[in-house]
């Protein structure tokens, strides 16, 4: 869901505490913004998927819910949880361990370590046998990617990019790092762990994809969706998160992020700083949490909007399943991901290996490309590649663009003049948002319709949805009946016409 469209999250705390929930947790509010009838309507959607195919999810603000239609939703969204408890992935993957390694199977087609005894079930499903302990020990490589870009797609970072993060975290001195959304990351740090390197560094991973619960414990994993900062595990998965983070004061703890890049920024900022308040908890004095939130350059207004303090780094990120932001002739040359940051960028060191240079000027590391702007006064460069100043906007832009006196501005050469770009919905600037707008006289014409309209009632499906089949069958067969009757009249009238005759 985007503005673009007319529709906007709303962070809104009584709102929050009373969302009804969907087989996701807890859903998000949004407001449907219709500029031309001055109206803002609310409703609640899911906070994982953007496609209704997905999740159908869907309820105005203040529509009544009739208590059958919730028991059905409660019974549905129950219906769609991960068959075993994570208390039961773990006593299953004991067991799977203990056996002999001709006994050791994994079906690709339910993602699922078997047991012997459950080997009948899934005679007919493609299977992997021989599964050895490595392989139980990199379980990003042994489970399919989820692909769907719309709800909860998975890129799983190269192996360059992941030891550099793991190298990085080493030598800046943290010894504990909270995974949200990298399970690379999180197996890579498990393996060091094995292998006995010092300094030991503890992982926990937090990830929508409850697959992992087959290979970790309770306490280094927790099956959680981070756009509305829902632990599905329920009290027991928080204690076992806050004990992790908060432990020895919260010292040396780090949070390394990698949302869906199609995630709503304001859902995931709103549920970092719930985390944040969770750390400090712990603390005695007035700090931040670090984190590294891996996301892409174009996205920098609206990270730095929620977090003033962060800072974006050059470094790029690189992915082993993405078409397009890895190494290689079928990916970019550049990847367009970045690392945003609440630490000292002059702190963080890139690698000179892959062309990264210190500039003394911005005091920070920068890629080769990147040049620092006198004008300026910083190196501008976002997307790797060399940018050039324009003294009329008095900017550094990128080399692929020109500066249009019709427009007043640097755009693309084959742009088209006079097309505006998503905006306020309030005042038609596009400037600014509609939440940043202070156009007061506009503001007050906007009128809270959250109300349910009313409606031709219609029967209610299992899930919650109005079931229009019925009623449209109704109509057909009426139209037939009404088709037939004009028939039969007409027959009867040329038969008496007949009998004249």
């Amino acid at each position: 869901m985007s503005e673009a469209a007319g529709i906007e999250l709303v962070i809104d705390q009584e709102a929050e505490s009373k969302a009804p929930l969907c087989p996701h947790g807890p859903t998000l509010l949004f407001a449907k913004i219709n500029r031309k009838e001055q109206e803002a309507r609310r409703f609640y959607a899911c906070a994982a998927c953007r496609d209704r195919k997905d999740c159908n999810f869907f309820q105005w603000e203040n529509e009544k819910v009739s208590v059958a239609r919730q028991l059905a939703r409660e019974e549905f969204n129950q219906s769609r949880q991960s068959p075993f408890t994570h208390k039961q992935y773990v006593e299953r993957y004991q067991q799977f361990v203990s056996l002999p390694l001709a006994k050791r199977v994994f079906c690709l087609d339910c993602q699922l370590l078997l047991l012997p005894g459950e080997w009948s079930e899934h005679t007919s499903h493609h299977r992997l046998g021989d599964v050895s302990l490595h392989q139980l020990k990199r379980p990003s490589h042994l489970l399919l990617p989820l692909e769907n870009k719309k709800t909860n797609a998975q890129y799983l970072f190269a192996d360059r990019t992941c030891q550099f993060l793991l190298d990085l975290i080493v030598s800046l001195g943290f010894r504990r790092v909270l995974c949200v959304g990298t399970p690379r990351l999180h197996e890579l740090i498990k393996l060091r762990q094995c292998e006995k390197k010092n300094p030991v560094i503890k992982s926990q991973l937090l990830d929508i994809d409850f697959r992992y619960s087959q290979f970790y414990s309770e306490e280094e994993f927790c099956h959680y969706n981070m756009f509305n900062h829902y632990f599905f595990g329920g009290k027991s998965a928080f204690e076992g998160f806050q004990t992790f983070l908060c432990q020895d004061n919260g010292e040396s703890v780090i949070m390394v992020t990698d949302p869906p890049f199609g995630g709503l920024v304001e859902a995931l900022a709103h549920s970092f700083k719930k985390i944040v308040n969770v750390w400090k908890t712990s603390r005695n004095k007035d700090d931040e949490l670090p984190i590294f939130w891996i996301f892409p350059y174009f996205l920098e207004p609206r990270i730095l909007q929620c977090f003033p303090n962060f800072s974006m780094l050059d470094y790029q990120v690189d992915y082993d399943n993405h078409a397009l932001y890895k190494h290689g002739n079928s990916g970019r040359k550049q990847s367009p991901v970045r690392i945003f940051t609440n630490l000292p960028p002059k702190a963080i060191v890139l690698p000179a290996e892959e062309g990264y240079r210190y500039c003394s000027f911005c005091q920070r590391y920068i890629s080769s490309a990147n040049r620092h702007c006198e004008i300026c006064q910083a190196c501008t460069s976002k997307d790797g590649k060399e940018w050039k100043h324009c003294h009329i906007c008095n900017k550094c832009v990128k080399p692929s663009w020109f500066h249009c006196e019709t427009c007043s501005r640097c755009v693309l050469q084959d742009h088209s003049c006079g097309v505006a770009g998503s905006g306020c919905f309030n005042c038609g600037s596009t400037e600014h948002k509609r939440r940043e707008c202070h156009d007061a006289a506009f503001q007050n014409k906007i009128t809270d319709k959250s109300k349910p309209r009313k409606r031709k009632s219609l029967e209610m499906n299992e899930e919650g949805t109005a079931n229009k089949s019925k009623q449209q069958g109704q109509e057909r067969s009426m139209g037939k009946k009404k088709t037939f009757k004009r028939i039969t009249v007409k027959s009867k009238r040329k038969q008496k016409r007949k009998n004249k005759q």
